[in-house]
């Protein structure tokens, strides 16, 4: 796994253009390892406390994050699989934080 934690920082958003035409600006909440592949968890910067954050296949297709590629989980294994590792990530920086 890359170690995209040093380029990361609160300020960080990606646009999501959703099949409907909108685009929607989300906070970068982090990319993290699970499995066999990367992911990223965005939640929209509007959101409120019951907005679901939203979980994507993270591809970099170069070093500098000019080309990055979101991929759909297709499959609940796989979505779950991402659930867990974004949990695990979370509670990782929570215990660097208490440091």
């Amino acid at each position: 796994m890359a170690d995209y934690d040093n380029k990361i920082d609160d300020n960080d958003k990606m646009t999501l253009f959703l099949d409907d035409g909108t685009e929607l600006v989300c906070d970068v909440l982090g990319i993290f390892n699970g499995g066999e592949n990367e992911y990223v968890a965005l939640l929209p910067e509007d959101a409120d406390e019951d907005t679901e954050i939203f979980l994507y296949r993270f591809i970099l297709e170069d070093e500098d994050f000019e080309n990055i590629k979101l991929e759909n989980i297709e499959s609940d294994e796989e979505f779950e699989l991402a659930s867990k590792a974004y949990e695990e990530y979370m509670n990782t920086l929570e215990m660097l934080d208490e440091e």
